[in-house]
């Protein structure tokens, strides 16, 4: 599935607008990158899709603390 491990980000919808104005249905994909990440309490590398949104979560508050968030939010098993 397209969506972000982090913070469960997934496609939205929209419209296609042409140059007459008519409409036709679309999705905005997630920007998501498979990215390596260590943790040092457990010692070990884990691989996750993340968005850049994530990435950025990951940077400011920190692995451990990203991974605790998703698997209360049920974006992680």
């Amino acid at each position: 599935m397209r969506a972000c491990q982090i913070t469960g980000k997934t496609a939205q919808t929209g419209n296609t607008v042409s140059h007459s104005n008519a409409k036709s249905k679309r999705r905005f994909h997630v920007n998501l990158q498979k990215k390596r990440f260590f943790i040092p309490e457990e010692d070990k590398w884990i691989e996750l899709k993340v968005s850049a949104a994530g990435i950025r979560n990951i940077n400011k508050k920190g692995i451990s603390a990203c991974l605790k968030e998703a698997k209360e939010k049920g974006y992680l098993s």
